[in-house]
């Protein structure tokens, strides 16, 4: 079970790119937020009807469900440091995925938090996503 995180009210130009990824990740197992890639969901919207709170609600019980978080972090967002956060703290794998742009850098709490192992900070070009998601899926820690 995957947890896919994605900028929701940071902006969402990526999510052309999330629905992407979404679709790969579902090669490996079911996808617990595909909402995430909905194009009808807009920076504005709320996607819940229990409004903040049970947005909050239901995403910490997906990530407690979940097996595995892939967070794609080009968008600087507020809530996904927030589930990455978390997900650290639950002791989950992580794949954060940054595209790389000039004159931005990733946050150093998100790169920092790298541990070359079941935490990861990964700089990709679309292109490598498929050989980045089967390397990192394919890791023990993954599939315990």
């Amino acid at each position: 079970r995957i947890y896919f995180c994605g900028s929701m009210r940071a902006g969402r130009q990526d999510v052309d790119l999330y629905g992407e990824l979404v679709n790969k990740l579902g090669t490996y197992g079911t996808v617990l937020t595909p909402f995430v890639a909905d194009k009808k969901i807009t920076h504005l919207g709320s996607e819940h009807s229990g409004g903040d709170k049970g947005i909050h609600d239901r995403d910490v019980e997906l990530l407690e469900n979940s097996d595995v978080i892939v967070a794609e972090v080009t968008q600087p967002s507020l809530g996904v440091g927030y589930e990455i956060g978390r997900a650290v703290a639950m002791g989950k794998p992580i794949l954060c995925l940054y595209r790389p742009q000039e004159g931005k850098l990733l946050s150093g709490m998100i790169r920092g938090m790298d541990n070359g192992a079941h935490l990861r900070a990964l700089d990709y070009k679309v292109e490598d996503v498929d050989e980045i998601f089967k390397n990192f899926m394919s890791q023990d820690f993954v599939n315990k």
